[in-house]
């Protein structure tokens, strides 16, 4: 009886985390539709005349010091946000996994030369490297989302192996060896899909971060640059005018802080429904 209540009260936690997250998609959906399709502003388009205006029907989130619709701005600077994000987030995934399995799998010079490597991009935070790497390439949100995908890929390439190291060595691998299966099939049929949850729930956790990482350079300057609407470059814009208006800082902050919500919140789904507890603890 206990054991059935834990268990029916666990999948009521995950449930009412997915619906939340459903929910959320929804209401982006419904704002896009409305901003783009029914108010049809264009976020680039600035009206002098217009600046500085507080809440109304035609600009339901006011405008901003150029007299551009916050509103429009604010879910196209969704857009580019996790948009960029997810794109690092599946670049890094694309070229961490495959690289771990062959590491995993095929050990030797191989291996010992992934890890040298993936030492060295761990010997410092992830956020230093990615500041260094960008000022290197010069502000701009390509070579925010080329350095972002430069730290994290390291990541994934190191909880494959982990994963990989651990199920090689099973009695399933060594019967498939011996009926001769090749090296591919082995990873393919075998191998991928152990690494299928732990990997979903480090990504899930990590596009939250990613998002972090966006805002927060485009917020110094780094990232995303005028007159691009992304959310960290928006906070920036606006603190010029936090003592008249500070609902221009709160809006693109919210959103931030939402979206990161989330996608912890998917995360912890994940991780529960793939019963990852000990090598995705970051």
């Amino acid at each position: 009886m206990n054991r059935f209540a834990g268990r029916l009260l666990k999948n009521r936690k995950q449930t009412i985390q997915v619906g939340i997250a459903l929910i959320f998609v929804v209401m982006i959906f419904i704002g896009i539709f409305y901003a783009f399709f029914i108010l049809k502003h264009d976020p680039y388009l600035t009206n002098l005349s217009g600046r500085l205006q507080s809440m109304s029907l035609q600009h339901p989130l006011g405008t901003d010091h150029l007299g551009r619709d916050v509103f429009t701005r604010l879910l196209l600077g969704g857009q580019q946000t996790i948009g960029y994000s997810l794109l690092a987030l599946v670049t890094a995934v694309s070229i961490g996994v495959p690289l771990g399995i062959i590491a995993g799998y095929k050990g030797g010079i191989v291996d010992r030369l992934f890890m040298r490597i993936a030492d060295g991009f761990l010997a410092f935070p992830d956020t230093i490297v990615a500041i260094v790497l960008v000022g290197l390439l010069g502000p701009s949100i390509s070579n925010l989302i080329l350095a972002i995908i430069l730290v994290k890929w390291v990541n994934y390439a190191r909880l494959v192996r982990s994963t990989v190291l651990s199920e090689a060595q099973k009695e399933y691998i060594l019967i498939a060896r011996i009926n001769g299966l090749s090296a591919g099939k082995i990873m393919k049929k075998h191998l991928f899909p152990h690494i299928v949850g732990h990997v979903l729930v480090l990504a899930s956790l990590d596009l939250g971060k990613i998002i972090l990482l966006i805002s927060a350079f485009s917020y110094i300057g780094l990232g995303a640059q005028p007159p691009m609407p992304e959310w960290g470059a928006m906070l920036n814009d606006s603190r010029a005018y936090f003592q008249s208006m500070p609902e221009l800082m709160f809006y693109p902050g919210l959103a931030i802080v939402s979206v990161v919500l989330i996608t912890n919140m998917l995360g912890d789904y994940f991780r529960d429904r793939f019963d990852v507890k000990k090598e995705v603890n970051q």
